[in-house]
C-alpha cells in the first residue's frame, strides 16, 4: 500500500492550496479517508474526514469554512482544498485512510498514511 501526498509549498496569509492524495495497493471501496497535520510542538490534529459515500464531511472547528474535502473513488484520490490561510495553518499535511467512520476519533484508527506534504504559510 502506497498513500502519496502532493500540493503544498509556501504561500502568503489569505492564500490558498489545493492538497491531492493517491491511494494505490489499497481497496479504497468502502474506505474512510481523512488529512490530519503535524506541526512542532504541537498535537496532531485531524483536519477533515469524509467516508466513501461522501455525506457530510468532518472538519476540525479550526478550518471550517475554509477548507474542502472530496473524493474521487473512481481514480483513488482524495483532495483538501484549503482558502483562506493562516500561519496557524503550518504544518506537514498527511493523508490517511480509516477503519471506521468519520463520527469516530479517526486519529487512532488510521491504517495508512503517506510521508506528508508541507504547507508553509508566511504572514
Amino acid at each position: 500500500v502506497q498513500v502519496m501526498e502532493s500540493g503544498g509549498g509556501l504561500v502568503q496569509a489569505g492564500g490558498s492550496l489545493n492538497l491531492s492524495c493517491t491511494a494505490s495497493g489499497l481497496r479504497f471501496e468502502g474506505r474512510t479517508m481523512g488529512w490530519f497535520r503535524q506541526s512542532p510542538h504541537k498535537e496532531r490534529e485531524g483536519v477533515a474526514c469524509i467516508m466513501w459515500s461522501g455525506g457530510t464531511p468532518y472538519y476540525a472547528d479550526s478550518v471550517k469554512g475554509r477548507f474542502t474535502i472530496s473524493r474521487d473513488n473512481a481514480e483513488n484520490t482524495v483532495s483538501l482544498q484549503m482558502n483562506n490561510l493562516k500561519p496557524e495553518d503550518t504544518a506537514m499535511y498527511y493523508c490517511a485512510s480509516i477503519y471506521d467512520s468519520c463520527e469516530t476519533s479517526w486519529l487512532d484508527l488510521m491504517d495508512y498514511w503517506g510521508k506528508g506534504t508541507l504547507v508553509t504559510i508566511s504572514s
